[in-house]
Formats: structure tokens, C-alpha cells, sequence
């Protein structure tokens, strides 16, 4: 049977965690420290191809910069002939997303420290003329103890110098402002603030199906908040969706108002360390002199093969019913389920209902990736499944969002696992899991 063990220099790596159009990431461990890790893997053949060694490079150079509590940490960037490997700090607790669909709104209790962690680490980026641009709830995680970390500086942007608005549109419609050019600070804040009013009522305040009434309403402000919310959270709220970037509050100002300040700990820091980028600098520089060895996995043979210590870490604790119990997985931007089908006739089911709900399918070596338009017909739409083996004649099948919206994504599995009844097994009730 084929293995899924694979190193990259001291990491051995394992399943995918996440897919996008240029990179993957996957799961992987320190084999000297045992420390949990996220590997990002970009194909340099890729980067090359689509002219994006300087984004790259700035992403990279920007986690360095940005050290904090409530930012995703990089340890370090490896490269082979091949790839760069972006070794980050694999945060355990999953996406605030999956919490807010869950349960719909939070507390305003726990929405005031999410919000106020974001600020905090908005305001560090901004003190280093860092701008995220692309922030939302699908890019803050939560570790083990429910601290937020922001994630994903793929869009974000260090002012040229002598420059001081940005000129490129880019992040998710709704929580950005379009425009010939805009202050990267101003419209962090509009994003900032549209994060604050999904926490608090479970909704977007702009929620429109075709993008140019869509634009219309952002640029406006169209919004109402729900009778519900408290008298200084709406006040929070109106003046930090204010679509006029010179009179919107500023995040000093926020820091100040009377609703953020309850409960509100600031944070000491260290004295910043001195931020070395030469490895990032050898990385895309000096690449075929400075490299680590890269064990190539089988490709030949079965499903991979997922250990017990892999199921452990995928489930977050040893409670593993939420491989079993659909209701409860649902909600999340990777889901899973099991099967006691052979893994040939999982793949060509999946492949059938797909086809009937008009995807494109491509599969290769137990793993499928369907594609479609999205439903505002705005983007792609795209899913990958993957066949693990996880005990004899006992699949998992792990589905992931590679592209389109996270809710898109929601209603696409609970609609496309009731099509898939007849290949999903449940163990019957009283029947012990793992």
C-alpha cells in the first residue's frame, strides 16, 4: 500500500489542509522538536509562470516584519529545485467562519475580544506600513484557546516609498472598496468593520446577488443593524462603515471608544527583533546553490494511507465523532466522511454526482477536484476530495474549498453528501467510534 509519509528536510509531511489556485498547504512535524506545523508549498515553475516572485517574496518579507500574538508566526522558508516551502505555525482551532455559521451570531461579549485582538494586530501592521487588504472572517483562525490570529498576507501591500495611496483593487467584494486609489490603513478598517458586523448578527450588511448593486450599496453604506444590537456597538459600527475614507474613524480611535474599551487588556510586546531577510533573499536568489532534500512520495498504488496520530491531529483531540456525524462537520471549509465502499467505487460515485450537477471533473491517484462558476457567476467555484485509507475495508474521504466562497462551499456539501447517501457510512447508534 502506498505511504503517505514524505520529508522535506526536518518535516515530514502529511495530509493537505488547504488548496488554492497557486499553492497548497499541508499538515507536517518537526521531526527534531515534534512541533506541529503548516507547510505552504508553491511550485517555483508556477511562480515563474505567472510573474509572481515579488509577491511572493513581499508575503513572505511581510510575516517577518508583522511578529505578533494574533498574527499567524512563520518560522522559516525552504526551497528545493522544484518549490518554496513557507513553514508557518499550524493554528489548531479552525476558522472564525466555521464559528459564525455555527452558531449563527456570537455573544457581543465575544465578539468585543475577537474584535479587539484584530485591532490589535491591524493596528501592528499599520505601525509597520504593513496593509492586509484581504481581511475577512475566512483568514482569522483561532488556536487551542480561542485567541484570534490573522492569516493569509497574500494580497498585502508595503507603500512604494513616497507613495501613499495603494492603486489595485483586490480582496473579497464587501469587505473592500473599489477605487482609482485608496489608503491602505482607511481600508483595512472598512474590512475591520464589515468582520464586526458579520460577528455580531450572523449576516453580511451588504448582500446583494449582482455585483454592480452590490458596489452601489458598499459605496453608500446601504446598511441597517438589527434591533438586538447594543446602542454603542451601532454606534461602532456607522463609524467604522463609513464610506468616505477621510472622515471614517481612525484605529487610534477605535482603541478609544467606549464600546471597545470593555474588558480590554492591551497587549505588551517585546522590543522588536531585528528582522534579517537574507534567507528570503537566498530563497529566490541563490536557489540552485541552497536547497533541502525533498523525498518524493509513491505515486503508484492505493488510497494514501492516513496513521492514527494524523487522525488524531485531524480531529483535534481524540474524540473523533465528527468523522461520522455529518450534522456536526458541516459547517466547516474542510469537511470529511467515511465509507466502507471500495475506494474505486467511491471515486466513480463522486465522479456520477458531479457530472449530474454539471462540474468539470478531474481526478488523479484517489483525488478529485470539481470545478464550476460560482453563483453570482462573479468567479470559479472549486472542491477537491481526496481518498484516504484509514483501516481496513474503512475510507475517509476528505473534502476541502480550493476556490469561491466559504457559504458557497456550506451549502455545496450538505447538498452534494445527500446525493452521496449511498456511499457514506454512519456506525450505528451505541456503536463506539474512536
Amino acid at each position: 500500500m502506498k505511504q503517505s509519509r514524505r520529508k522535506v528536510g526536518k518535516y515530514e509531511v502529511g495530509r493537505t489542509i488547504g488548496e488554492g489556485t497557486f499553492a497548497k498547504v499541508k499538515y507536517a512535524k518537526n521531526t527534531e522538536t515534534g512541533e506541529s506545523v503548516a507547510i505552504k508549498i508553491l511550485a517555483k515553475s508556477t511562480i515563474l509562470k505567472h510573474r509572481m516572485v515579488d509577491q511572493i517574496k513581499r508575503e513572505i518579507s511581510i510575516l517577518k516584519i508583522v511578529r505578533h500574538p494574533n498574527i499567524v508566526r512563520l518560522h522559516e522558508v525552504l526551497a528545493s529545485r522544484t518549490k518554496i516551502y513557507i513553514i508557518l505555525e499550524f493554528v489548531t482551532g479552525g476558522e472564525l467562519y466555521d464559528k459564525i455559521v455555527h452558531q449563527r451570531r456570537l455573544s457581543e461579549n465575544e465578539v468585543r475580544r475577537y474584535f479587539q485582538q484584530l485591532i490589535d494586530a491591524v493596528f501592528h501592521c499599520h505601525s509597520k506600513s504593513v496593509y492586509h487588504r484581504d481581511l475577512k472572517p475566512e483568514n482569522l483562525l483561532l488556536d487551542n484557546f480561542g485567541n484570534l490570529k490573522v492569516s493569509d498576507f497574500g494580497l498585502s501591500a508595503l507603500p512604494q516609498q513616497g507613495v501613499g495611496l495603494l492603486h489595485t483593487t483586490c480582496g473579497t467584494p464587501n469587505y473592500v472598496l473599489s477605487g482609482q486609489g485608496y489608503d491602505g490603513a482607511a481600508a483595512d478598517i472598512w474590512s475591520c468593520g464589515v468582520i464586526l458586523y458579520v460577528l455580531m448578527t450572523g449576516c453580511l450588511p451588504f448582500d446583494e446577488t449582482d455585483l454592480p448593486t452590490l458596489y452601489k450599496k458598499i459605496n453608500a453604506a446601504d446598511f441597517s443593524c438589527p434591533v438586538w444590537l447594543s446602542a454603542g456597538a451601532k454606534s461602532l459600527i456607522h463609524k467604522v462603515l463609513d464610506p468616505n475614507p477621510k472622515s471614517r474613524i481612525g484605529i487610534k480611535v477605535i482603541k478609544k471608544d467606549p464600546w471597545f474599551k470593555i474588558n480590554y487588556v492591551p497587549l505588551i510586546l517585546r522590543e522588536d527583533e531585528d528582522v534579517n531577510l537574507d534567507d528570503i533573499r537566498a530563497v529566490f536568489d541563490d536557489i540552485e546553490e541552497r536547497y533541502v532534500a525533498e523525498q518524493k512520495e509513491n505515486t503508484e498504488g492505493g488510497p494514501l494511507i492516513m496513521n492514527a496520530f494524523e487522525m488524531i491531529t485531524l480531529s483535534q483531540g481524540l474524540n473523533l465523532s465528527s468523522l461520522f456525524d455529518r450534522h456536526q462537520d458541516y459547517i466547516k471549509r474542510q469537511t470529511r466522511f467515511v465509507s466502507r465502499k471500495p475506494a474505486n467505487v467511491i471515486i466513480s460515485s463522486i465522479e456520477a454526482v458531479a457530472e449530474s450537477m454539471s462540474l468539470k471533473v478531474h481526478t488523479r491517484n484517489y483525488k478529485t477536484r470539481l470545478e464550476g462558476l460560482s453563483a453570482n457567476k462573479a468567479g470559479q467555484f472549486a472542491v477537491v476530495l481526496e481518498v484516504f485509507d484509514v483501516a481496513p475495508s474503512l475510507f475517509m474521504v476528505d473534502v476541502r474549498k480550493a476556490s469561491g466562497e466559504t457559504l458557497e462551499y456550506h451549502k455545496f456539501y450538505k447538498n452534494f453528501c445527500a446525493k452521496l447517501e449511498n456511499v457514506i457510512w454512519r456506525p450505528a447508534k451505541g456503536m463506539p467510534t474512536f
